[in-house]
């Protein structure tokens, strides 16, 4: 049957992250930030402390900034190994990833169009940035907000991509050379109307069932997107619940955190699993969706199955109707017998033989 969605008050496909000869983009995700920089382990990228602090105590970029503002920052490059790197610092917009919705920022081939494209490295940068073992280097960079820059978040990320080649990815018959980034993320929240939105949609079900019932349990998955029709970023918390006849319930997840941040515009899909799903009942299965900073928000949407163990149902249904077809053929073999004849009439008295 058709899901049934309520709701209340595209951007560049992420598949884009793996283009051409390189591949570069680490999938971050993005619940709650963390205290410490970006860092793959050889290097790291964060906001540039104070003059003469060690550390920054800024994990990402955050400004505010109204249309037509100028607002200028700079990025900290932070070298952990024993060798020299060279790297290609850019900025670029953030996404989610469609399947699972982590946070991830697009490649160097992929041309920004919001915050990426809204920030410059500093006049006289060069391309590329050298970093000694054990080093460090400071990139300034400027960010202007477009006069016409819609309120609300726009998220983005600056990014040090290391120019070497560091592994060969084979992608069909063609082979892709693998360059690894790191990228410290950048909020711009620009003034106006905060439009929260959030809505779930496209409810499924798809079952597992055994052959024979109750031979084994039945498993199903149930999928579901969430979309932040709104301005700015939410943090998602979901609820499952499912239904059988005479409404018993079949299924109950408390709400819980999805630990990501669904951005503004974006479309996520999303799994549960189901392992000891009904084996015979008509269910209706409701997922509702919620964001910790926003109480008032909530959404809905549901889908209804019919939980039938097809094979056996068949079997039975086989069964029954060959049952119908030998007691027809019985009666009709019953009905074209030959009946016995009837009894000879007993002969009249001879009326001669009264005298």
């Amino acid at each position: 049957m058709r899901p049934r969605t309520e709701t209340h008050p595209r951007t560049p496909s992420p598949c884009g992250l793996f283009l051409a000869l390189a591949l570069s983009v680490a999938a971050l995700l993005f619940g709650a930030p963390s205290a410490g920089a970006a860092d793959n382990g050889t290097w790291s990228v964060f906001p540039t402390p104070p003059p003469g602090a060690a550390a920054s105590e800024r994990a990402y970029f955050f400004h505010q900034g109204a249309a037509g503002a100028t607002v200028t920052d700079s990025v900290t490059i932070l070298n952990s190994s024993d060798g020299e790197l060279t790297f290609r610092v850019f900025a670029t917009d953030a996404v989610n990833t469609p399947v699972g919705g982590a946070f991830a920022l697009l490649p160097v081939e992929a041309k920004p169009e919001g915050v990426g494209a809204w920030t410059t490295l500093a006049p006289g940068t060069a391309p590329t940035v050298t970093v000694p073992p054990k080093g460090r280097k400071d990139v300034p960079f400027t960010l202007k907000v477009p006069e016409d820059a819609s309120p609300g978040d726009h998220v983005g990320g600056i990014v040090a991509l290391n120019t070497a080649v560091e592994g060969v990815r084979q992608d069909g018959k063609v082979r892709v050379g693998v360059k690894r980034s790191v990228g410290a993320r950048l909020y711009v929240r620009v003034p106006g109307p905060v439009v929260p939105g959030l809505s779930v949609e496209d409810v499924g079900v798809e079952r597992h069932a055994p052959p024979l019932p109750w031979v084994r349990s039945a498993s199903a998955t149930i999928s579901y997107s969430l979309v932040n029709r709104g301005n700015v970023v939410v943090e998602p918390r979901v609820r499952v619940s499912a239904q059988g006849l005479f409404g018993r319930t079949v299924l109950h997840r408390p709400a819980r955190d999805l630990k990501l941040v669904l951005l503004p515009g974006q479309r996520i899909e999303l799994t549960e699993p189901w392992p000891d799903a009904p084996q015979s009942d008509r269910v209706h299965v409701q997922v509702e969706a919620e964001a910790s900073a926003y109480p008032d928000l909530r959404a809905r949407a549901g889908t209804d199955f019919l939980a039938v163990p097809w094979p056996a149902a068949g079997a039975v249904l086989l069964l029954a109707g060959a049952a119908l077809a030998l007691r027809v053929v019985r009666r009709r073999r019953h009905r074209d017998e030959p009946r016995p004849a009837e009894a000879a009439a007993e002969p009249a008295a001879d009326p001669a033989g009264a005298r």
